[in-house]
């Protein structure tokens, strides 16, 4: 019942890595607004509404592993629409790993878990399946462009 998702990335595993852990660089890809602290226990924080920093956020999530440049797992909520299911008690994760790839970039290996056996639950994973698809596509297309901060130290 877990989400897990790989797209093999044209660029060095250290640079992917700070797109994920660095609030400047997430949010050319991800969300408008972030909040990270880039250590164990530290914030992951998202706001795809900046404007309202209550609603559609990760706010509250911390990072529960942080093996750089490996493994970076996270607490996640869902959006507004599913806040009922996903964004009490607890929390489901996701951890995405880092593997260099011989001649052909990084391998991004995203795995979404903590799923409950509900329908609504079964409901916001099949949601999550598509949002992490696009999420992926965007960085990759971001970082494989050749412009800003995403692709160049």
């Amino acid at each position: 019942m877990n989400i897990i998702q790989e797209t093999v990335i044209q660029a060095d595993v250290q640079l992917l890595w700070r797109a994920w852990t660095e609030s400047a660089r997430i949010t050319k890809w991800f969300a408008p607004a972030a909040d990270i602290e880039p250590r164990m226990g530290g914030k992951f924080e998202l706001y795809f509404n900046p404007g309202n920093r209550e609603s559609m956020c990760t706010a509250g999530c911390t990072i529960l592993q942080y093996d750089e440049p490996r493994t970076l797992m996270f607490e996640w909520k869902g959006p507004d629409h599913f806040a009922d299911t996903m964004n009490q008690g607890e929390l489901t994760t996701v951890k995405v790993s880092f593997r260099p790839e011989p001649d052909s970039g990084t391998r991004i290996t995203l795995e979404h878990t903590g799923w409950k056996d509900s329908e609504a639950s079964l409901q916001a994973r099949e949601w999550h399946v598509d949002a992490w698809k696009g999420m992926l596509a965007s960085l990759k297309s971001s970082v494989e462009s050749g412009k800003g901060i995403l692709c160049c130290e």
